[in-house]
């Protein structure tokens, strides 16, 4: 059978450097990055006492109290984004068929605080189990979706990929099968995450993958640089409208990009260390690029997974040199993380977002943070570093890669 075309409709972003997708995209432009001390709990204690928050957000501008009550933060910040992202796209809810529209919403960890603070409670007082109703719904990922779909009816697909940081990069590939194979008119995707808890900087803290430079946090995610030392932690959301070509035609729907391939693999190496040789890295591009019908050098830029840890950094850029040759050299390759900070479950959907931009402005936003060359890294290859770089862009890959292995690539390429 003949595949379907899949196209991006509709953007949502809700990030530490803009709480809209207009206010993210001149963050990352800018150069901004989201992170400072942390203010949602005491962290005197802990080795990392900063994070990638969100700014002057008040969730009571989004939801009333009643409905954000039963919700997690991650939830709280899903609706947020798909709203935003529905708002885009124009649908007329009136007319559309909610049997045809999914959605399809990635997520990492899910309700991390909700689970936290029921323990904590259930262990402070005298041993009698008293635990909020909303317990089990506000913490299981999969009520994301679920209240996305309960809110405007869609009817269709609906379900949520847990693969640590490639979550929402797996949500995407999946929309956009569903979507290819004729199941879905639209797609609702995307993802969030919510773990800027006691728990979640303390477990991460306990792995030591989070940099610990708490003297300068706003240089401290530093992909590819010599003295990186751990990722940041983000949270946040990402939502795309993704929509069938011809649907989307018919109802004179603004066509941000076309969603033209995904890749998926795995390291089968270690629970949380890359493979020392990209070699997941390296099958998971080349699974893209297969997937889309393109070559290697078709591409212009990639949104890396560039976490600024001491061996994905290296291991993600050999992947890169193998699978694109002499035309590695040609790309703009960059780290918005280095802005953001990791989403982990979310990094997926808001780093497609940058992909789908740096195509609409002819942008390549930069990678921050960078001092000083990174002798195991090829100063060769143009990592966009401190600047934004203006050039045209027909396609972009974005790549997310998860604990326990997990590949993810997506591709988008200027609709023609």
């Amino acid at each position: 059978m003949e595949l379907k075309r899949v196209v991006v409709t509709g953007l949502g972003a809700l990030t530490p450097i803009g709480n809209n997708v207009e206010q993210y995209w001149n963050g990352l432009i800018n150069g901004i990055s989201g992170a400072a001390p942390i203010t949602y709990f005491d962290a005197t204690k802990f080795k990392t006492r900063f994070a990638c928050e969100l700014k002057n957000f008040d969730v009571k501008d989004y939801l009333n109290r009643k409905d954000a009550r039963k919700m997690d933060r991650f939830t709280q910040y899903a609706m947020i984004a798909s709203d935003e992202a529905i708002n885009d796209s124009k649908l007329d809810l009136e007319k559309i068929d909610n049997d045809r529209v999914g959605v399809i919403w990635g997520a990492g960890i899910g309700g991390l605080e909700t689970f936290q603070n029921e323990v904590l409670n259930f262990a402070s007082g005298d041993g009698t189990p008293r635990f909020n109703p909303f317990f089990i719904p506000k913490m299981i990922a999969d009520i994301a979706p679920g209240q996305i779909s309960i809110k405007y009816g869609f009817r269709g697909p609906n379900f949520a990929t847990v693969s640590a940081c490639a979550s929402s990069a797996n949500a995407l590939i999946d929309a956009m099968n569903y979507i290819r194979l004729g199941h879905a008119d639209v797609i609702v995707s995307g993802g969030s995450e919510a773990a800027v808890t006691i728990a979640g900087m303390g477990g991460f803290n306990s792995l030591q993958a989070l940099s610990t430079r708490n003297e300068s946090p706003e240089t401290a995610s530093r992909p590819f640089d010599k003295d990186r030392d751990g990722f940041v932690l983000g949270e946040g959301a990402g939502a795309l409208i993704l929509e069938e070509y011809e649907h989307a035609k018919a109802r004179g729907a603004k066509i941000y990009a076309e969603l033209a391939g995904g890749g998926l693999s795995a390291d089968a190496y270690h629970i949380t260390a890359p493979h020392p040789e990209g070699l997941g890295a390296k099958s998971v591009m080349i699974n893209c690029l297969k997937n889309a019908g393109l070559k290697p050098e078709d591409v212009d830029a990639i949104n890396m997974h560039g976490t600024s840890t001491p061996l994905g950094d290296i291991a993600e850029s050999k992947a890169i040199e193998e699978v694109f040759g002499s035309h590695a050299y040609n790309l703009n390759i960059n780290s918005t993380k280095s802005m953001t900070g990791h989403l982990l479950g979310a990094a997926g959907a808001i780093e497609a977002i940058a992909s789908i931009l740096a195509i609409n402005h002819s942008i390549v936003p930069p990678t921050i943070n960078h001092f000083t060359d990174d002798d195991q890294i090829d100063s060769k290859l143009n990592f966009t570093f401190n600047k934004p770089q203006k050039r045209t862009v027909n396609v972009a890959i974005s790549n997310t890669f998860g604990f326990g292995g997990h590949n993810a690539c997506v591709l988008f390429k200027k609709l023609n």
